[in-house]
Parts: structure tokens; sequence; C-alpha cells
């Protein structure tokens, strides 16, 4: 069994954030506070807000009035939330952007293998975006979970019976797709992508065999 994680593994999803981050930021000039310092306050309310209200558009874009106030020292103005509001376009729309390789990749994959999609976030805007990418034939399952945690994974093997030595989860993040996964047992595939989100990055073990290391999606028909 082959587990594909979504975002950032078979479609761009992260450089959409970091393009309103960009955007965001310069809004922020402030003498005081460079954008560094600025994009480490906004990283750390949002990682406080994954922890309680989740991942997806949403909650991004409360992070970001919650970061306004902390650098401006007072609650957003009707114009700024405004502003803000403006971005949720940017998460709009039926469409994604698939990863190179992607397509053909799993089309090939789903003749060999059975394969499932494990994706986490917001129900409804996971579901556009599977809905979105015509990928859904290909997997045998599709699951949206809140959390990617050693939990999760296993749930998965007992939903499924699967065989945790037999069974792969690839994808790009070290957090939720490489080392909960592998604290499951199972084995992994680590596909970086540059866009990553910060709070994905995690260190991987270097000795660990069974962790595949992968530059291109593509490759991943010479080894299943």
């Amino acid at each position: 069994m082959l587990i594909f994680d979504a975002d950032d593994t078979l479609w761009e999803n992260n450089v959409i954030f970091e393009r309103v981050i960009d955007e965001f930021l310069d809004w922020m000039a402030h003498p005081g506070l460079d954008r560094d310092g600025v994009r480490a306050g906004l990283d750390g309310i949002e990682a406080a807000n994954a922890v309680t209200h989740g991942y997806g558009s949403k909650v991004f874009l409360r992070s970001l009035a919650e970061c306004l106030a902390w650098v401006r020292g007072r609650a957003a103005t009707a114009e700024e939330t405004a502003r803000i509001s403006g971005w949720a376009a940017a998460f709009d729309g039926d469409h994604v952007e698939l990863i190179p390789g992607v397509a053909e990749t799993l089309a090939e994959l789903a003749r060999r293998h059975e394969l499932l999609l494990l994706t986490k976030g917001d129900q409804e805007e996971q579901e556009r975006k599977v809905a979105a990418s015509g990928l859904t034939p290909h997997f045998k399952g599709v699951h949206i979970v809140a959390e990617k945690d050693v939990a999760t994974y296993e749930e998965l093997v007992r939903a499924h019976a699967l065989v945790p030595g037999s069974t792969w989860m690839i994808g790009n993040s070290p957090k939720s797709d490489i080392l909960p996964a592998r604290s499951a047992g199972l084995n992994a595939v680590f596909l970086p992508n540059g866009n990553t989100w910060v709070l994905e990055h995690s260190e991987l073990d270097p000795a660990d065999e069974k962790v595949l290391r992968l530059a291109a999606f593509g490759e991943l028909l010479h080894h299943f």
C-alpha cells in the first residue's frame, strides 16, 4: 500500500500562503521591527492557532489579524480587517497546480498498487482541492484528518488492515508525513518541496534506512 500526502506533495499549496505573507510583511513595515521579526511573530501565532483551531486558510487569516494586533499594539480597524479578509480570494477557486510528474506517475502507480490519500486541514477546503485535482479515481480511499500524528497512522493501519512493514507514506513534510509514519512502523518516502511550510520542518535521521529520499515525484516509478 502506498499512502500519499496531498498539499505540497501532489499539488502546490504553501506557495500561495507565502505570497500572501510577503504582501502582509510589506504592509506591516515597522521602524522598530524588521520583516524577520514580524515573520517570527506570525510563525509563533500560527503555531499556537494550529493547536487550537487546526489548519487551512480561515485559520491563517485569523493569524494574520492577530499578528497585526501584536505589531500595532491594538485590534485591527474595520478597514484593516477588510484588507485581511480580501486575501481569502487567494484560496478560492476550483483549480490546483499539480506538481510536475504527479498525474502520469499516479496513473501508473495505481495500476501496480493500491493507493490511499491522507491529508490534514479544514474538511471543506481539502475536499475542494482533492476534487479539483482530478486525482480521486486513483485512490482506494481519501482521508481528511485534523492532525497527522502517530495515532492517525495507527488508525489508518487498523481501518485498512495494512501491514506496516510493507506500507509506505509519501510526503514532503518531515513533521507530519515522515516522522509519525515511521513511529507507527510504516516506511516513508521523503519528497522535499522548497515551499514547505516552516512549521512542517523537522530533522530526519540520516541513518534511517526505512526513509527513501527522492528528488522528484516521477522517481517513485523506479522504486514501486
